[in-house]
């Protein structure tokens, strides 16, 4: 018998890494962010569509937790010198789409800078759990 209810062990991880001096409003904007151009790159971390007993359609989600790490500008700076080294899929946010309307303008912002002159305040990143695990080290659990 198998409980349907225990722990999943993942072989893959999906974290973000926010820089821990942000208001509590860009932490919750900056990871919804981060974390919505995964499922275009690697489907298969989204589950099923879900329903509820009424049969009410939902839209799918990430099939595996995702791990929220804060860490300072040093430590986010490092991880992703160790994302983009390791190949993993990233995504990052800078403190220049604070000032941006749309997604144009948020591809320009990144677009504009070199990529050791970001001002990283947050990234994203799904890999091998033991990669992942490296690129954030450092980092703690967001609180």
């Amino acid at each position: 018998m198998t409980d349907d209810n225990a722990p999943v062990r993942f072989d893959t991880k999906i974290a973000v890494l926010l820089r821990d001096d942000l208001e509590t409003w860009q932490r919750l904007n900056v990871t919804a962010f981060l974390v919505s151009g995964l499922g275009t790159q690697v489907p298969e971390v989204i589950g099923e569509p879900y329903a509820d007993a009424d049969d009410t359609p939902y839209l799918p989600m990430f099939r595996q937790p995702v791990m929220v790490f804060a860490g300072s500008k040093e430590i986010l700076t490092g991880a992703h010198v160790k994302a983009v080294s390791r190949g993993v899929t990233l995504s990052v946010f800078t403190s220049d789409l604070f000032a941006t309307g749309h997604d144009e303008a948020n591809r320009a912002a990144v677009r504009a800078v070199r990529r050791d002159g970001m001002d990283l305040v947050g990234l994203a990143v799904h890999g091998p759990r033991n990669a992942v695990d490296k690129i954030l080290k450092g980092a703690s659990m967001h609180p």
